[in-house]
């Protein structure tokens, strides 16, 4: 398929530039996966659209303040580091904003006025990537001299850093919020379990990927960076049980999907950090395994789902892989059909935008 078979034209005011309020008023719009008339909800009425025994699967990653500001010594030009990847206790993959970012190249992030934390460059990666590694651990003034990278799209200051965080927000890591989880509120969740909604935990950390667009016409040539993902053993079993009683599993979002779809390449024997995974490699389905690792997995039309048999998610830009993982799940007609009806409707789109459920 072309990526041009995943573009869409979107008037600039419907990117949603602020969050709404509260989380559970943003609208919903209810797309049948095997067809049927589309509703318009809003996202506190999902306890409508679940039943006793579903599992919701979410993402319980932390967004971490992952921009720093640093300069290059001696001279003082200013360099932006976006934190993607920790490698080891003092290396990370960063997303390098700057002039002559090469291997050598020393930096510094001032912590406060007397103290700075040393950067070296010591690798270059694909495009604007680079590998540095800090005199000291970073992590531990990241709340002091970090910003929350907002998306590129979002132009307005964030009065709350919390609110771009899930209220189950736990493990440190990513460059950008699991935005299909920005809906919930602690009510709607205790609601959820006392109508016997269960739930399970994942953790992807979201990288560079959500930054870079799709620059290959021909999709099959994009090349996905990878992304570190986690399923415990007490999760995995919990999704197992629920499939195999038949009960419904239900992602909270892309990188759940891509989480749990990793989890049954893993029990195949396959290895989704190795590289593509054959979209038409039919299985219909497989258990999940609990993991720890990688993963690249690009899911597209013509991929066969194993695990999820519905989805909550936020309207994609144009041309992405995230479209293109809605595409695969609901067919990208009918994906393209509902975001052109959300247009006609004035949803609002992209990360502070309103919510798509698919079952």
């Amino acid at each position: 398929m072309k990526l041009s078979d995943f573009d869409y034209e979107l008037p600039p005011e419907l990117i949603a530039q602020k969050p709404i309020e509260p989380r559970d008023a943003s609208r919903m719009l209810v797309v049948p996966r095997q067809g049927g008339t589309i509703v318009h909800r809003h996202f506190r009425d999902l306890p409508e659209y679940l039943r006793p025994g579903d599992m919701l699967v979410l993402n319980q990653t932390r967004v971490i303040p992952a921009r720093l500001h640093a300069r290059k010594i001696p001279t003082g030009g200013a360099v932006e580091l976006l934190l993607l990847r920790q490698i080891d206790e003092l290396t990370w993959a960063v997303l390098a904003g700057g002039k002559r970012i090469k291997p050598g190249l020393m930096l510094e992030i001032l912590t406060n006025g007397s103290h700075a934390v040393q950067a070296e460059v010591i690798d270059v990666l694909e495009g604007a990537q680079r590998v540095v590694r800090f005199s000291e651990p970073v992590n531990a003034y990241l709340d002091r001299v970090g910003e929350v990278p907002l998306p590129p799209y979002i132009h307005e200051p964030l009065d709350d850093p919390e609110r771009y965080q899930t209220v189950f927000a736990r493990l440190d890591g990513s460059a950008a919020a699991p935005t299909a989880g920005l809906h919930f509120t602690g009510e709607l969740l205790l609601a959820l379990k006392e109508m016997g909604v269960q739930f399970a935990y994942c953790t992807l950390h979201i990288g560079l990927d959500t930054f870079q667009p799709v620059r290959t016409e021909n999709i099959e040539e994009h090349h996905m960076h990878s992304e570190w993902a986690s399923l415990s053993v007490r999760d995995a079993q919990a999704i197992n049980e629920a499939k195999l009683a038949g009960r419904r599993i239900i992602a909270v979002g892309t990188t759940v999907v891509r989480t749990l779809e990793s989890a049954a390449i893993l029990s195949a024997g396959k290895d989704p950090a190795a590289g593509d995974y054959p979209p038409d490699d039919y299985c219909p389905w497989r258990p999940v395994t609990a993991f720890e690792q990688e993963t690249r997995l690009f899911i597209r039309p013509g991929y066969h789902f194993r695990i999820i048999d519905g989805m909550i998610t936020n309207f994609h830009l144009p041309r992405s892989t995230l479209l293109m993982l809605v595409s695969a799940f609901l067919g990208r007609e009918r994906t393209l059909d509902a975001y052109e009806i959300a247009k006609q409707h004035r949803y609002r789109f992209y990360s502070f935008g309103d919510a798509m459920l698919i079952l």
